[in-house]
């Protein structure tokens, strides 16, 4: 075979293989490109790429097509010929090979994800059972309109909780010396329910940001 068929064969594969690229890219659908938009395909000697889309390396090969053929020209050494050859050789393996592993590339990577939302779920779980409010998780259904009644509820019984301190405190003034310790201590756990009472709100209001963020992010 000489250099001008050997082109001339590299040509032929490359607009095969280009083929063969474009219907992969074209059939892919648009949850698949997002699950590997920032996976990498190829080492990162070959082609500079990562994502689903495989189209942008079929330009990288062409140019090495062209350079090879440029060599060729030029009548370079042997040895740059092979290197270049070679380069091209594993080029076109590299993707051959992605073509074929795209279902398990989309496969790894979901499973990746679900992993790490089954360790994020599993931390918020943890999270909620060490604040004391699991109850919360637990006795309320999982939509946004009960966990708005619930906040109410709660913002009820802080403002009750305030307006009973309060009370509390003017009496405190009024109080006599040997009831005063009674009261302060009564005070002082009022204080702690309301702690507790805000505390819930936050974990509450966090649970409707959570609920909410999927509509904003994804408006119909």
């Amino acid at each position: 075979m000489n250099t001008q068929q050997l082109v001339s064969m590299l040509k032929q594969q490359l607009n095969q293989l280009e083929r063969d690229v474009l219907s992969h890219d074209q059939n892919l659908a648009p949850n698949q490109r997002q699950t590997l938009q920032q996976t990498e395909r190829f080492n990162s000697q070959l082609f500079a790429q990562q994502g689903a889309l495989l189209t942008p390396c079929i330009a990288q090969l062409r140019q090495d097509i062209q350079k090879l053929e440029k060599q060729l020209s030029l009548r370079l050494g042997q040895h740059v010929i092979q290197l270049s050859c070679e380069r091209i050789q594993d080029r076109f393996i590299a993707l051959k090979r992605a073509l074929l592993t795209t279902d398990i590339n989309l496969k790894t990577e979901a499973q990746r994800k679900a992993s790490n939302r089954a360790r994020y779920a599993k931390k918020q779980q943890q999270a909620v059972q060490d604040s004391g409010f699991g109850w919360i998780a637990s006795n309320v259904m999982q939509n946004s309109h009960q966990l708005y009644e619930e906040l109410n509820k709660h913002l009820n019984w802080a403002k009750k909780i305030e307006q009973k301190i309060q009370q509390m405190e003017a009496n405190l003034e009024f109080c006599h010396s040997d009831d005063k310790i009674k009261l302060q201590n009564d005070i002082l756990l009022m204080h702690r329910r309301l702690g507790k009472c805000k505390q819930a709100i936050s974990y509450i209001e966090e649970r409707i940001q959570l609920f909410e963020r999927p509509r904003q992010s994804y408006p119909r």
